[in-house]
């Protein structure tokens, strides 16, 4: 078996026992690896109903087979999943680095963890050895500290680690995993599940050497899309990162502003990708296996902040900037680093603090209720001191540790209405009103709101279609850009990466070819892609979830944009969406509840988990 390393550890860490199971050719081809492959070990695992915060709630980790190779992004992933404490469906994180690389070069496609250790643990990888030592002197240091203490204590500066902070500890329901101080598995808080585990990182060391079924082939493809890198395709990364789509979504007037009141901020420029380079950008880096380089790395050299240093990207600039009204640059750097030091998820606590700053400014949470301060847009200090006491799940920031849907439903007074989520996880920087193909995809994201299942938004961002339209036919275009993203994520590849790919089913199906050995036809992967997002509507059906949770915030669905300009008035009707979702449930050939059938998992070879849609899928 080439391409993957041929075994899943198994971590009892009730009784601190290890083992190992071979991972057989058939489910390496069926699932691919990474989210493929995770959900598959965790629904086959795992029981319905499960506590995502109980001992009985497995963690999968996976990588990917280009993990460990020298592929341009494909060599640097992995992945977690387990149930979501968010939103008790499938949780799912990515992340990049060089911690997944070294993963595989220990000798893992998977590591299963299972039960709940009595104190505080890690679980220290090295090859073929594996043991659970103790965290008591890391526990409630951050992830950058943790990572530091660990490689100090074994004696290695390039051990590679992934743990959390406080956050994770505290089973703050927007928690993340980190790797590399500043690389998070950032959404659908599995930083919880391993606080809940009481397991506080997973240090490793590889020595193998990872080789691959045609040498050759595979390092002419290899230099090929490292020139490909050097061109258009990534310039963006390259260059001005991700922050470039501020400026480029607030001229289209689909940025969201102060929590979706907007979708235009007028001092965009003030928190553009321009902006944040010029004064703040030090240093850029790259991932293992990576030609192109994307990671801005801010540093504050004045200032109340000063010294302050982290990672910036679109996501965190916008919930931490814009969403909040903030425009200072500084501030929002700030709040970045207190996510990156409490382990926060950096996008659901800035939809998290808009959310209460939206409520302070209609009445619904007080002075009192929010310890003194004065929490309206654009109040930058009220933005790091939220962040602050949500890391530490102090006073307020104990009630809004959970994400925006548990917050609304303990506050009451209708606020549910501007808690911007679905499927309990907070939306991303996609103003859904006026971009209905990212609307549709947002709905039915197995995950919940988050553009990182499909890129659906970039059908609308490039005029591919009338955004401001919901027609037959999207349903097809969102499926198929599901599929293709569930593959990105399987192989692993990383998605800043894509627009290199430009013959995508034809280049991945190549690349698993020449890594693997196996025949994989550009038609079989895309079987492949489709199995895995039924795969993960399976274990969403089976906790439960139907057409019902397919829906969208209520402003989306109720407050029309009011700014000036080609967006006015765009609002997605319940009329529309449940168009798009007939349109879509049709395209994937589920019922009309949004259920598998028989018959797809029979076409799919899923016939294993059919027990699951019995009496659901008439």
């Amino acid at each position: 078996m080439l391409g993957y390393a041929g075994t899943i550890l198994y971590v009892d860490l009730t009784t601190g026992k290890t083992r190992t199971e071979k991972l057989s050719d058939d489910v390496a081809k069926k699932y691919v690896g990474g989210i493929g492959l995770g959900m598959k070990l965790y629904l086959s695992n795992s029981k319905a109903g499960v506590d995502p915060l109980s001992a009985e709630n497995p963690l999968v980790l996976a990588v990917g087979p280009v993990s460990g190779t020298m592929f341009p992004t494909g060599g640097n992933g992995h992945a977690f999943i387990s149930k979501s404490p968010e939103t008790n469906g499938v949780g799912e994180a990515v992340s990049h680095g060089t911690f997944g690389a070294e993963l595989k070069r220990a000798g893992y496609d998977a590591v299963i963890f299972t039960g709940k250790a009595e104190k505080p643990v890690y679980l220290w990888l090295d090859d073929d050895a594996a043991q659970i030592l103790d965290a008591s002197q890391i526990w409630g240091k951050s992830s950058g500290e943790t990572e530091d203490a660990i490689k100090n204590e074994i004696g290695d500066y390039y051990v590679r680690v992934a743990s959390i902070g406080l956050a994770g500890e505290k089973l703050s329901k927007i928690s993340s995993i980190f790797n590399e101080k500043t690389r998070a598995a950032g959404r659908t808080g599995l930083g919880a599940v391993m606080g809940s585990k009481n397991l506080k990182a997973i240090a490793v060391r590889g020595t193998r050497d990872i080789a691959v079924a045609k040498p050759d082939e595979f390092i002419t493809m290899v230099k090929e899309f490292h020139e490909r890198m050097k061109g258009p395709a990534a310039q963006k990364y390259r260059t001005l990162g991700t922050s470039e789509n501020i400026m480029v979504q607030n001229q289209l007037s689909c940025l969201p502003t102060r929590n979706f009141n907007n979708a235009h901020f007028d001092n965009a420029q003030k928190v553009s990708a321009e902006a944040l380079n010029e004064r703040y950008i030090t240093k850029i880096i790259a991932c293992n296996s990576c030609a192109m380089r994307c990671e801005h790395e801010a540093v504050i050299r004045e200032g109340t902040y000063k010294g302050t240093q982290a990672r910036m990207e679109f996501d965190s600039v916008w919930a931490l900037g814009p969403n909040c009204g903030v425009d200072k640059l500084d501030a929002i750097i700030k709040a970045a680093e207190l996510c990156n030091y409490y382990g926060l998820d950096a996008t659901s606590a800035g939809v998290t603090v808009s959310f209460v700053m939206d409520c302070h400014e209609k009445g619904i949470l007080t002075h009192e209720d929010l310890g003194g301060l004065d929490a309206h847009f654009g109040n930058a200090d009220a933005l790091v001191q939220l962040i602050e006491k949500i890391g530490k799940r102090e006073g307020i920031g104990d009630m809004l540790a959970d994400g925006v849907k548990i917050a609304s439903e303990k506050i009451g007074k209708n606020s549910s209405q501007l808690a911007q989520q679905i499927k309990g996880l907070e939306v991303t920087g996609y103003d859904l009103r006026c971009l209905k193909t990212a609307a549709l995809a947002s709905a039915v994201s197995f995950r919940g709101a988050d553009q990182n299942r499909s890129g659906a938004y970039t059908i609308d961002l490039k005029g591919k279609v009338d955004r401001l339209k919901a027609e037959k036919g999207r349903g097809k275009l969102v499926k198929d850009a599901e599929d293709t993203y569930s593959l990105i994520d399987s192989l692993i590849i990383c998605k800043n990466a894509k627009g290199t790919l430009y013959n995508e089913l034809s280049d991945m199906a190549k690349l698993y070819r020449l890594v693997t050995g196996y025949e994989m036809t550009s038609e079989e992967l895309t079987v492949a892609g489709e199995r895995i997002n039924n795969l993960a509507k399976l274990i969403n059906v089976r906790e439960g979830k139907s057409r019902i949770d397919d829906t969208l915030p209520w402003k989306v669905l109720n407050q029309p944009i009011t700014d000036d300009g080609p967006a006015k008035g765009a609002v997605v009707t319940q009329e529309e969406l449940d168009l798009l979702l007939d349109d879509y449930y049709q395209a994937r050939g589920w019922n009309v509840e949004g259920i598998p059938t028989k018959a797809k998992l029979k076409e799919l070879g899923l016939e294993e988990f059919s027990s699951i849609i019995e009496g659901k899928e008439a």
